[in-house]
């Protein structure tokens, strides 16, 4: 598996996420990032907000049964939702990312956290607020790097007006089947709906200054709308995905990651390997509890997508090139 360059880590360009383990028992757990490591992944991606900080105390709970393996991964989280029962809103106050960097640290058992992303754009922002808690967080070793999530090139520049930290990495949703951030490069000075910018170029912003884009939802169609692979709604995409698996070496019809051989390309597989394909710096956050599934999904970065066949996913998801 291919690495990447995270500070002074490498790590693998697929990363487990943690999003849907408060449904786990500690064994069940400890099991699937076991599977993770003996498939070469060996990055964790976590967030204070999911299941309300469950998931990060299901995952301190297996580092502190099993001492040595905290640092065989690279673990990553991040902080800015705050909600209550009936609402939601975005904080990057200098005292809020230090108070939620703390509480992590506490749900994880750690004492370190390789990255912190700042979890969804907040409109009120001051920079030099972040800096001063990026700053505080990194001279105690509490936080080792920094990056941002579902922000646009204009967010990240007026971020280092004022932090001085790199951003090495920016968390936005990208599947087969949820292409916002490619159309309207493909629409330029046209006057369909494709043509709208919703991204402002955020993949071509991150392949100009290095920073790692993370893929996060590869499978879903829509805002959780659904799984693309296998969903009727997705007819010529799973046919195409089916018969590029078959030419990688899978069995010819209908193989899913649920019924597939250890060493099987699936269509889920081949899914990924067209986020991969994209030649910036990629990493695809896999959400899957399911060692099954999570296997399969390792063996993405073994699939070779030729160009033609890059293109002939992106149509048959539904997208017309003009």
């Amino acid at each position: 598996m291919k690495e990447l360059i995270i500070g002074k880590k490498k790590v693998s360009e697929l990363m487990l996420g943690m999003m849907r383990v408060d449904g786990l028992t500690e064994d069940a757990l400890y099991a699937l990032v076991g599977t993770a490591l003996d498939s070469g992944i060996n990055a964790l991606d976590t967030a204070d907000v999911y299941a309300d900080g469950v998931c990060e105390e299901k995952l301190g709970s297996v580092f502190a049964a099993h001492p040595s393996l905290r640092d065989q991964f690279f673990l990553q989280t991040k902080c800015g939702i705050r909600k209550t029962s009936s609402f939601i809103w975005y904080d990057f106050s200098k005292k809020h990312i230090i108070r939620s960097v703390e509480g992590s640290l506490q749900r994880l058992q750690t004492d370190h956290i390789d990255c912190l992303l700042l979890h969804r754009p907040d409109a009120l922002m001051e920079p030099g607020e972040i800096e001063e808690a990026f700053t505080y967080l990194h001279d105690r070793g509490m936080v080792s790097n920094f990056g941002v999530s579902n922000m646009n090139p204009m967010m990240i520049d007026l971020l280092e007006t004022e932090v001085t930290f790199p951003i090495v990495t920016d968390q936005i949703q990208l599947s087969a089947a949820f292409t916002p951030a490619l159309n309207s490069g493909f629409n330029v000075n046209m006057e369909n709906d494709a043509a709208v910018v919703r991204s402002s170029s955020i993949l071509e912003y991150c392949r100009l200054n290095g920073i790692i884009v993370q893929a996060w939802s590869p499978m879903q169609y829509g805002f959780f709308e659904g799984l693309f692979v296998g969903s009727d709604k997705y007819p010529k995409l799973n046919e195409v995905l089916e018969r590029i698996a078959s030419e990688q070496g899978s069995k010819p019809e209908h193989v899913s990651a649920a019924n597939a051989a250890p060493d099987t390309i699936t269509p889920e597989a081949v899914a990924i390997a067209w986020i991969l394909r994209y030649p910036a710096k990629m990493q695809v956050v896999l959400g899957t509890t399911n060692r099954a599934h999570l296997i399969a999904a390792a063996h993405a970065p073994e699939v070779h997508i030729s160009k033609r066949q890059w293109y002939e996913i992106y149509a048959a998801a539904g997208n017309v090139l003009p």
